[in-house]
């Protein structure tokens, strides 16, 4: 194989099917089963609207590639141009949200502000009382446990070995450089490795003596049954989110609430993240349980010969709180009586791997030529995946990148860069 991709998530997927389209020989190997952690776990926006502005040159071609990621696939992704509206509760919301969109000067998107009149013609039958709110047309959604196998499946017809249940225990190397990767079947040799391992990979670049700042917090999400008439754009409001589905329910979720297991990698990179702690604590929940002891018992280091952690947990699949999601839909249907009629078909809560700067590292590792990550998508990912796949093939093959990729670079963590969230966007 000329390159192993390590995770079977939309960014290792997306990766993978990159590289098979321009010839390479690659294997994809998944610890479980393709997008069975947060790529499916998601809340399945598609979204340039209020990202951060470093995210928003790699994230206007991703919507260029989801327009016709079904037909390249030859499968269904649910994809569909829907909109998406951000309410603003006051003034001083509906002033952030112009000014973000400023971003978009530079792009044929169709994007604006709207009153709360134009919003009441465009959301009939709520009841949103807002200022008004941040509308994009251009944005979409899709189904996001459909997105990852179609295009996992897309780069198998391409040539690629997709292998599940196949966890990479580590990377041999030569002469400093990557040589292969040892998977609980056996090796695999290799020239090139792509890390898009998700909440795993701080775990996993430690084997090879690399430090990645990253935490975890935990989002919970419902579905409901199919309703009537209820809004074709996602709608995103200060006390709860929704998204149509292509069944006719509604994704249903918190829009300022996450919650965070206290972990020894809490303590150990507490000075990273306290720039975004500092502006985020409102939306955080902090949580100290069982995961720490889980966590605290976690080998860091194995033998090549033995069973990582990776073959002990397959799938992350935290538990969701029921009492949070009970309220958020019922400020949903608060805004949407329409949802009255709709019955939770299910609950479900994922881990979403964050950076301390909340943007993505896709990047290629100086210190092991031949290694690369691409991770830490902070709850962006789905939506930016193909063009993260995209651009991370770029790197590996050493074609003119589609963006720039200095913001996403693995340098910025010991580079002197002054590395927080933009605020105020």
């Amino acid at each position: 194989m000329e390159c192993v991709v390590i995770g079977g998530g939309i960014i290792g997927t997306s990766t993978a099917l990159e590289l098979a389209e321009r010839g390479l020989r690659v294997a994809l190997c998944e610890k479980g089963g393709i997008g069975q952690e947060q790529s499916s776990r998601n809340w399945g926006w598609v979204r340039i609207s209020r990202r951060d502005p470093r995210e928003v040159p790699l994230m206007a071609e991703a919507l260029r590639l989801w327009a016709r990621l079904s037909e390249r696939t030859g499968r269904d992704t649910g994809y569909a141009r829907a909109g998406i509206v951000f309410t603003c509760a006051d003034d001083k919301e509906y002033d952030q949200h112009e000014r973000w969109g400023r971003h978009l000067q530079d792009y044929q998107l169709e994007s604006r502000m709207i009153g709360a009149g134009e919003l009441r013609n465009l959301l009939p039958g709520s009841n949103l009382e807002v200022k008004g709110a941040l509308y994009t047309p251009a944005d979409g959604r899709a189904e996001p446990q459909k997105a990852a196998p179609a295009i996992a499946e897309a780069a198998r017809d391409r040539g690629a070995a997709i292998l599940t249940e196949c966890a990479v225990r580590g990377v041999e190397t030569t002469n400093g450089a990557v040589s292969g990767v040892v998977t609980e079947r056996g090796f695999i040799a290799c020239k090139a490795v792509v890390l898009a391992g998700g909440a795993w990979s701080n775990l996993f670049c430690g084997t090879l003596g690399l430090d990645l700042p990253q935490l975890k917090v935990i989002n919970t999400v419902l579905r409901t049954t199919p309703v009537e008439n209820g809004p074709d754009q996602a709608v995103w409001a200060n006390n709860f989110a929704i998204r149509k589905r292509q069944d006719g329910g509604y994704t249903v979720a918190s829009s300022m609430s996450n919650l965070v297991d206290i972990v020894p990698n809490s303590f150990r990179y507490a000075r990273d993240f306290l720039p975004a702690w500092k502006t985020e604590w409102r939306s955080l929940q902090f949580r100290l349980g069982g995961r720490f002891l889980d966590e605290a018992r976690m080998p860091t280091r194995w033998a090549m010969d033995e069973a990582s952690p990776f073959e002990y947990c397959r799938v992350l699949d935290p538990k969701p709180t029921k009492k949070s999601s009970e309220r958020v839909l019922a400020n949903a249907r608060k805004a949407f009586p329409v949802l009255e009629k709709a019955e939770v078909a299910q609950r479900w809560a994922g881990y979403i791997d964050v950076t301390p700067d909340a943007v993505p590292v896709i990047s290629a590792v100086d210190d092991v030529p031949g290694f690369h990550v691409a991770t830490g998508f902070s709850g962006h990912g789905f939506g930016i995946g193909p063009a993260a796949g995209r651009l991370m093939a770029d790197i590996v093959t050493g074609r003119q990148p589609i963006v720039d990729p200095r913001d996403f670079r693995w340098s910025r963590f010991s580079d002197g860069s002054k590395v927080a969230p933009i605020t105020g966007l």
